[in-house]
């Protein structure tokens, strides 16, 4: 039985490629495959998320937006697993920071997701998960920050459905010793499980949780490029 379109993707099965990058944010998606993609074509515009598949160094690559939150990645990567036979979803967006060593600007990469969402209660028994990356992705992800020189930071990560908190929720978080915080990453690795395909969480730190410090939406959709680069670059040695 053909599944595609979606009712969230309005793509042809053939139009996405088999490695797709991630961004939360549409602007940025848009932003990006202007900048990196050649010959690119709009392949999906469902809700105005729009999935653009071209080329990066002769790789066909994907890249759309996952939306804000577990359900929303939940969604997007569970359709592009199962109903577009996509190998491997590499998530790039932000986070924010829970220590004083990743600032601003610096590269997290998620070895293990660490989430209290109710997203895993399909997956997992546990209330509190703690989901790995793909190894394959992780392997070719420290190859290219070697050879990019990049300064990056490998570890737990600690995703929410919950952008705003509490005192005693944020307390519970800290205690998890993560780098930071942000919302797809759980779910995003809990799908992939699932599919038993390939997931990697590559974030730039948006905002100091401790020391208040921030950036501005704008910042947010223009800078941070280092992390599509080593999402680009690990598509063309899959």
């Amino acid at each position: 039985m053909e599944k595609t379109p979606t009712p969230h993707i309005s793509a042809k099965k053939n139009e996405i490629a088999k490695t797709v990058i991630m961004p939360g944010d549409p602007i940025r998606a848009k932003i990006m495959a202007k900048k990196f993609l050649q010959d690119y074509k709009v392949v999906s515009k469902v809700r105005n998320n729009y999935c653009y598949t071209g080329k990066y160094k002769n790789k066909l690559v994907s890249i759309m937006s996952s939306g804000m939150g577990p359900a929303s990645m939940g969604i997007y990567s569970y359709e592009l697993y199962n109903f577009y036979l996509v190998e491997n979803i590499i998530r790039v967006g932000t986070i924010g920071s829970l220590n004083n060593l990743a600032k601003i600007g610096d590269i997290v990469i998620a070895q293990q997701a660490i989430t209290d969402t109710n997203y895993n209660e399909m997956y997992k028994d546990k209330k509190l998960n703690y989901l790995p990356c793909s190894k394959k992705l992780l392997k070719l992800a420290k190859a290219v920050i070697k050879k990019k020189d990049y300064t990056c930071f490998l570890g737990n990560i600690f995703t929410t459905d919950t952008f705003y908190s509490s005192k005693k929720r944020d307390e519970f978080i800290l205690s998890q010793n993560v780098y930071g915080v942000e919302m797809e990453g759980a779910s995003l690795y809990s799908t992939a499980l699932a599919a038993k395909k390939e997931a990697l969480c590559i974030c730039t730190v948006s905002d100091e949780v401790l020391s208040g410090k921030t950036t501005s939406s704008v910042e947010r959709e223009k800078n941070f490029e280092k992390m599509f680069i080593i999402a680009l670059e690990i598509a063309t040695k899959i």
